[in-house]
């Protein structure tokens, strides 16, 4: 088990903007491609030997491991091609999940710019 997490990168070197976008899909005429944000993180260890390492002794012949990883898609909406042409819909319900935080956030920072001014 030699340099796991050299491994593990060039598996998933592929892995980018053909993730985000969905296969083309066909409903009641109109093909439609969704579109997500995606991101993922990946995590490996190793170890080998024995004896002192710092302040902990190590008995036996050694060994080690280990890895973990996780990732997140969020639907934003999808091209959909239609009599129009093509045209992107967004998720409304997703658009209100990051656009609540965002507003709570703005507003945070108008307030303290607007006490910072009237002092």
């Amino acid at each position: 088990m030699t340099k796991l997490a050299l491994e593990l990168a060039d598996k998933f070197k592929a892995v980018g903007v053909t993730s985000v976008y969905g296969d083309p899909v066909d409903i009641d005429g109109e093909k439609l491609v969704p579109v997500a944000l995606a991101w993922y993180g990946f995590g490996a260890g190793e170890g080998e030997g024995e004896g002192d390492t710092s302040s902990k002794t190590v008995s036996g012949t050694g060994s080690g491991s280990g890895g973990g990883g996780g990732g997140f898609a969020l639907p934003i909406g999808a091209y959909v091609k239609g009599r129009e042409g093509l045209h992107f819909e967004p998720n409304l319900v997703s658009l209100v999940a990051v656009g609540i935080p965002f507003i709570w956030v703005v507003g945070k920072a108008l307030s303290f710019v607007i006490k910072a001014l009237k002092k």
